[in-house]
């Protein structure tokens, strides 16, 4: 058994909200939460069973592996307590794949439980204190909701509700109302929430139609049902004729069959129109190479139906990003699979055979860190491609937008995304049926999912380097900042080419500046250039970001910035393989001790060497306690505060 105070803000007018719930992840396992007030004392928990991994299911916290209890709302600190149930066979028999129990509490919106492979993760920890935030409530002054209405002092907005507070000092706080969101303490208050925009959370399977503070979400036309549920929707059975149509059949059928002539001439029309597209496209050459290599099952190819339907007719609320090659959409197939629908500006007819080439190995790279191509449709003017959904954003919005972004964005973060993307270059290099050159590696392009792992995007600009060639020459193409300066004055695109860019990202992720900063000063305006000079002239520790000054150790930041000097070497030759580049940072990553424990270098901390005066931006409360079993023991997170609270 083990004991721990999780929590405490007893000097502090802060109280849990109620959007914490305590939570258990185990197998045989008991867990309970204490705490009082001045008038009661407070007992809560749970138990999670489990004999096999069978009888565990994704997305249930309701006792077979995980369980869940609410707790109040009127309390500022609590303990817990974590208790295997005995030493049954099974129990015994679950600790293989269930090494050890896990007890927080925390936001109940923000933990997705992801059945049987959280209980054999080793990095549960880790996901709960980046994911899940512990929330707290707070209190404007010490008078009610009715007596503070009557003061000019009264901060409630519009579109906002007034709650008394159920901390010990009373007080108010404003809340935004249902189907609402914002700040309600400031003009203009809370805004409503477009409910269609979000299907994560607001479930429509149909037409959906905004309102004011909620939505209407109906069945599409022909179907009948409720929409809000994934089955609900009932196709129409049999041909149901108004009295009017009668009408019009019975007194104008010179009028019926014109029309029906017409409706069917525009459909004919628009089916050769798409099997011109399709050939030009180089449908036909994928179909043979279909049938020679049996790709069929990897290369999905899909209707102009199935991606209107899937992002509402390319509707504006469906935009998820915007480039120089076109559009990209949220969209949810016919399967309920999300996906990214990509819809290019313009094509070359002259191009097809290499586009089709290009799609099929595309369709055949298969790295955790590399999103997938999932297919195609061919029946469009322009080839629209179809990828995997990554739902947690871009690694530069992580880096450059804190507000919305990664606070656990540690040392040991940075290296782990590093390492992911890396290696996933590195595959494409080197292991793939022909080496694939990104050419426009960026932070823009490596995203994250939900469980922050990095996933490498847009091929949109990615080349085929035949086996026998070391380069190919190209019109240019990139992003300035990132761009390979010996490619932009040769034309002569290499792997080298992704290895400059990589190591732009890799400076601008230890010392998060933009490649372009048009508000620095003209000698750190480019940041390859500003970061080799400062390696140059061993000041690299002064433009580093002060986090990992506190975290990493000399030895490591130093070996971090010669690798990015050497991946920035104006001359490709002399730069390394993105293979070397991966093991090496690699290398890098396992020697990273924890980053609460301090790194000493004779007897000095990093930050001690420097004399960098650092400000800990992170606040820390503890969420996680481990109990039984063989875990180390540690807890750490980020809190939030209630939504619409000053931050």
């Amino acid at each position: 058994m083990s004991t721990r105070i999780t929590a405490n803000f007893t000097n502090s007018s802060l109280t849990f909200s109620e959007r914490n719930k305590f939570t258990v992840v185990g197998c045989g396992d008991f867990a309970w939460l204490t705490s009082s007030t001045p008038s009661r004392n407070i007992s809560t928990g749970c138990m999670a069973f489990c004999s096999n991994l069978e009888d565990v299911v994704r997305d249930q916290c309701s006792g077979n592996g995980c369980c869940q209890s609410p707790i109040p709302n009127d309390i500022n600190y609590f303990y817990t307590y974590t208790k295997a149930l005995g030493n049954s066979n099974e129990i015994r028999e679950s600790s293989t794949f269930n090494p050890c129990v896990y007890a927080f509490v925390g936001d109940a919106r923000e933990f997705k439980f992801n059945g049987s492979s959280d209980l054999n993760d080793t990095s549960f920890a880790e996901r709960i204190e980046d994911s899940v935030s512990l929330v707290l409530d707070w209190a404007i002054g010490n008078l009610s909701c009715p007596d503070a209405k009557k003061t000019r002092a009264y901060a409630c907005q519009e579109n906002s509700l007034c709650v008394n507070s159920t901390g010990i000092s009373g007080g108010y706080r404003c809340i935004c109302n249902q189907g609402y969101e914002g700040n309600p303490y400031l003009k203009p208050g809370c805004q409503d929430i477009n409910e269609c925009k979000d299907n994560n959370i607001y479930t429509c399977y149909g037409d959906c139609v905004n309102t004011l503070g909620s939505y209407n979400c109906t069945c599409p036309r022909g179907f009948v049902g409720d929409a809000r549920n994934a089955s609900g929707c009932q196709h129409i059975v049999g041909p149901r004729i108004s009295p009017a149509l009668y009408v019009i059949i019975a007194f104008e059928p010179q009028y019926s069959l014109e029309s029906s002539f017409v409706f069917g001439m525009k459909k004919r029309n628009l089916m050769m129109l798409r099997e011109k597209y399709f050939e030009q496209n180089g449908g036909v050459l994928l179909k043979q190479k279909n049938n020679v290599q049996g790709a069929h099952e990897a290369m999905t190819l899909f209707s102009p139906e199935d991606l209107l339907k899937a992002t509402n007719g390319y509707s504006q609320e469906h935009i998820i990003g915007r480039g120089a090659y076109g559009v990209v959409y949220k969209g949810v197939l016919s399967d309920m699979r999300v996906v990214a629908v990509k819809k290019s500006k313009v094509v070359d007819a002259t191009q097809a055979e290499q586009f089709i080439n290009e799609v099929l190995i595309l369709t055949q790279v298969i790295h955790r860190n590399v999103v997938k191509l999932l297919g195609c449709c061919l029946e469009e003017e322009v080839p629209i491609l179809v990828y995997e959904f990554i739902s947690n954003n871009t690694l530069f919005h992580h880096i450059h937008y804190r507000q919305g972004g990664m606070s656990w964005l540690s040392w040991e973060h940075r290296l782990r995304i590093a390492v992911e993307a890396a290696s996933a270059l590195a595959y494409l290099h080197s292991e793939t049926i022909m080496p694939i050159v990104h050419r426009d590696v960026k932070s823009s392009n490596i995203l994250l999912d939900s469980k922050y792992t990095v996933k490498i995007s847009d091929f949109g600009a990615s080349r085929l380097v035949p086996l026998d060639h070391e380069q190919v020459t190209t019109l240019i193409q990139g992003t300035l900042g990132y761009l390979d300066p010996e490619y932009y004055h040769t034309s002569e695109l290499t792997e080298k080419s992704d290895v400059y860019s990589f190591g732009v990202v890799l400076a601008e992720l230890i010392t998060g500046k933009r490649p372009i900063g048009v508000d620095r000063a003209n000698k750190e305006k480019n940041l390859a250039t500003y970061f080799v000079n400062s390696v140059n002239e061993n000041r690299l520790y002064t433009i580093l970001e002060p986090r990992i000054l506190r975290e990493g150790s000399l030895d490591q930041l130093q070996a971090v910035g010669d690798l990015v000097k050497r991946c920035l070497n104006l001359q490709g030759g002399d730069r390394p393989t993105m293979k070397e580049v991966a093991v090496e940072l690699d290398g890098l990553r396992k020697a990273t001790t924890h980053p609460w424990v301090q790194q000493k270098f004779s007897g000095k901390t990093t930050s001690q060497v420097l004399e960098v005066e650092q400000h800990d931006l992170y606040e820390d409360v503890p969420l996680v306690s481990f109990g039984t079993n063989e875990c180390e023991s540690y807890s750490a997170t980020y809190m939030t505060f209630e939504e619409g609270s000053p931050r």
